[in-house]
């Protein structure tokens, strides 16, 4: 019996290509992608957790959370709205910017950005940056709520 040729296909960039990518791959790549959405489900509930510790203590004002909550607000909106200059090739929003947003408390909708917006999902040295500034953030909020001889007071 002969092989099945491989189906002949074009990706985005209208380069011609090959089938889809073994299913072992695939499934290799599903795992990773569920490892990281979990990752960040995690880190999200621990962040918003360490909101609610830190507003019920008092080491937190309450006005600081609306503030966080604006950032990303802002931040989804500065992603979507590089996302369309992207797109028509106009002006850009500077990396450098998306990352001082992910850093002031903006990292949650910069994550819900970069998936729904499939907007700076890819380019490697982008996320390890931002990962950088996830950390920063929650590690930060939660030694100033968690160990407030530590923190700024």
């Amino acid at each position: 019996m002969r092989k099945p040729e491989p189906v002949r296909t074009r990706d985005q960039k209208k380069r011609p290509g090959t089938s889809s990518p073994s299913s072992s791959s695939r499934r290799a790549r599903n795992t990773t992608t569920a490892t990281g959405r979990s990752l960040i489900t995690l880190l999200m509930l621990a962040w918003i957790a360490t909101w609610i510790v830190g507003i019920w203590l008092e080491r937190l004002p309450p006005g600081l959370l609306a503030a966080a909550v604006a950032i990303n607000l802002a931040t989804y909106f500065v992603y979507a709205s590089d996302k369309r200059a992207a797109e028509k090739g106009t002006w850009r929003v500077s990396e450098r910017a998306l990352h001082l947003l992910s850093l002031a408390c903006g990292w949650p909708a910069a994550w819900f950005a970069q998936q729904t917006l499939r907007h700076k999902s890819s380019k490697h040295e982008f996320r390890v940056t931002y990962w950088a500034t996830v950390i920063a953030n929650t590690a930060l909020l939660a030694v100033y709520v968690w160990m407030p001889e530590w923190g700024m007071r």
